[in-house]
């Protein structure tokens, strides 16, 4: 750390990436620049993805989706498939949200939109050898639960006719949930269809911060769905928080946090809000002068990873914590975490196809995506066509650089001497200019590097999409750069 640099301690559970039990996670308490962290803390890739989803392009079609599908089938092993079916649908707009949504209080667009939803997956299901069996499905949004129970139910069980549903009890079936337009009774309904896992979107309980966000949100209404969650048998419960929103303060966020941490979801998720008003229409409706000051949202940082620390949780990657018996935490420890469009998944040898308006597949060495207007996703499904608007095929310095920033954003190293030997490559001569960038983060004691591997500190896992991102060949190309970031959904 730089001589003159404010510290302050603060204990974070990080887990191990070797091991086979639960000995293998140890609780380590470092020095954190405020000042670093905040220096740092600027938009960019979120890497569920790489190349990230701005390098997709147009000469990509149906077609070249159909030619990969059709490829995969080769694999000596068949290679398991992940479902992601986007649901854009939302009664109210949540100001920060940057996602791909329908505002609306038209239930009856729901029936229509999952009638389409089975007939893109009728289309796309025979590309897929029957015996690769769907390990994960999840349905995101927008708001999944826009639809009704029965609309969700006559979903899977189309979805279930057409693809190969895994039996395993590890299969995960998720959903994500607005906890103020669902029951309880939903839950178990939704428990009987065979989710076994949710996602519970808070972003903040204090009031104020609801208000300016548009997101009115009791703390009762959300704890019982949680509880509904655990006695119907869900094995997950996964929360997501925002830090960084307009009128947050240490005090506030600290009694979300204290709520949250007695209630003991199996995972939480503490996003960094990125304001990027021209970019997304919904923000221009937060008032700038209302963010936190950016060392104010280092604290608000820092107080997330204290609380969740000192509650037991183990921080997983970027801005992931999970409790150490969670199916998360362990597959770090046995080295099988994997990063896709969902988030952090154990599913890592899986083909993902993506169902739905703006919904992104990665099958194979390749990335497709549909088109992001619904009108224009309907009438295409409607004419009896795949609605893939764009995507690439990766090349052989993807697929290595894809390799790398997985390790990464999962392990918090990367293994220099297995990429040499699986790529046949010299990696200091490979990767020079990314090595010239990585040394700024080097002398901010950010990563250690050494013959062998480098590694990322555990200072340096706070900003692993920074660490990331000097590996990232299109970022730093001509006319590239944080305009060109945005969301995939």
């Amino acid at each position: 750390m730089r001589a003159g640099s404010p510290k302050k301690l603060i204990t974070v559970k990080i887990t191990a990436a070797a091991g086979n039990d639960d000995s293998a996670m140890t609780t380590a308490a470092y020095p954190v620049d405020p000042q670093l962290l905040g220096r740092y803390d600027r938009p960019g890739p979120r890497y569920t993805s790489y190349p990230t989803a701005p390098q997709f392009h147009t000469r990509f079609g149906a077609a070249a989706f159909c030619e990969n599908a059709l490829r995969s089938n080769d694999e000596p092993i068949p290679r398991a498939l992940s479902l992601y079916v986007h649901v854009p649908f939302c009664l109210s707009p949540c100001f920060y949200c940057a996602c791909t949504k329908v505002i609306t209080r038209d239930r009856k667009r729901a029936a229509p939109y999952v009638r389409r939803l089975l007939k893109e997956a009728a289309l796309i299901a025979p590309k897929f050898d029957q015996d690769r069996e769907v390990v994960q499905l999840h349905l995101g949004g927008g708001t999944p639960n826009f639809l009704d129970c029965a609309e969700i139910g006559s979903l899977v069980e189309g979805l279930g006719r057409l693809f190969t549903f895994a039996n395993a009890p590890a299969r995960d079936f998720s959903i994500e949930l607005d906890p103020r337009s669902v029951t309880p009774s939903d839950i178990a309904e939704l428990a009987r269809i065979g989710f076994n896992r949710a996602s519970l979107g808070v972003q903040d309980f204090d009031p104020r911060v609801q208000e300016a966000v548009n997101r009115v949100q009791s703390v009762a209404e959300t704890l019982a769905i949680l509880d509904a969650c655990r006695r119907h048998g869900m094995r997950s419960v996964n929360v997501d928080l925002i830090y960084g929103l307009p009128c947050q303060t240490l005090d506030g966020f600290a009694q979300t946090l204290d709520v949250l941490t007695a209630a003991r979801p199996e995972r939480l998720a503490i996003y960094s809000y990125a304001h990027m008003p021209t970019a997304f229409k919904a923000q221009t409706r937060i008032h700038s002068e209302d963010l936190p000051a950016p060392h104010e949202k280092v604290l608000l940082l820092q107080l997330a990873i204290e609380k969740l620390s000192q509650a037991g949780y183990r921080y997983i990657g970027m801005d992931h914590f999970a409790l150490p018996f969670d199916d998360l935490a362990r597959a770090q420890v046995q080295g099988s975490l994997h990063r896709n469009f969902m988030g952090y998944t154990t599913h890592a040898q899986a083909d993902l196809i993506g169902l739905g308006v703006s919904a992104i597949s990665h099958v194979g060495y390749s990335y497709s995506q549909n088109q992001r207007e619904l009108a224009l996703w309907e009438s295409t499904i409607d004419s009896g066509r795949l609605p893939t608007a764009r995507g690439m095929q990766m090349s052989a310095d993807d697929v290595l650089r894809a390799d790398l920033i997985q390790q990464l954003m999962c392990q918090g190293q990367i293994d220099i001497a297995t990429l040499e030997r699986r790529y046949g490559i010299e990696f200091k001569t490979y990767f020079a200019v990314d090595l010239q960038r990585l040394s700024a983060l080097s002398r901010d004691d950010l990563v250690v590097q050494s013959a062998d591997r480098i590694e990322v500190t555990q200072a340096g896992r706070l900003l692993l999409r920074v660490v990331a991102a000097c590996f990232d060949h299109y970022l730093h190309q001509p006319c590239s750069g944080l305009s060109q970031i945005r969301r995939a959904h």
